[in-house]
């Protein structure tokens, strides 16, 4: 084997597996809006993005007012009413996700103080369309400490 093609191999099986690792936003299910509430259990305020591990509370129900808050606007054009008013719960029980965050530029961009574990979290998101997939959420809207955040794009 020619040295050129030993190193060409050698790249795409090292990077092989980190590629297969991170998803694209595609691969989420933006017709059906969730909601997840409950304690940050781990969190890595890293890129490609921030995440943490969510303990969903057990009695978990859908605020009543969650239709009618108020959500940032955000430079691309996301209808967080719509979005609001279309959430629902997971049918599906699982009681630790993960949630998938922006990127820490966007983060800071939105001014979010680095989530500790034990902080209660809500978040409205989009989970894995994949039937069988892990329990993956990606937030577009993150309420902590009275505080709500878009995460799609930068505030507008």
């Amino acid at each position: 084997m020619k040295r050129r093609e030993f190193v060409l191999t050698t790249l795409t099986l090292t990077a092989l597996p980190f590629a297969r690792a991170h998803h694209g936003w595609s691969s989420f299910d933006q017709e059906r809006v969730f909601y997840l509430q409950g304690k940050a259990a781990r969190v890595r305020w890293q890129n490609p993005h921030a995440e943490l591990e969510l303990e969903v509370d057990a009695g978990m129900k859908l605020p009543p007012d969650l239709a009618n808050r108020a959500l940032p606007p955000q430079s691309a054009s996301v209808d967080g009413k719509a979005l609001a008013s279309k959430a629902q719960l997971p049918a599906r029980k699982d009681r630790k996700w993960t949630i998938e965050l922006a990127p820490l530029t966007r983060m800071e961009a939105w001014n979010v103080v680095e989530i500790k574990p034990g902080t209660e979290v809500s978040v409205l998101g989009f989970a894995l369309r994949e039937a069988g997939a892990p329990a993956v959420l990606r937030a577009e809207y993150l309420f902590v400490d009275g505080k709500v955040y878009g995460l799609r794009s930068s505030p507008a």
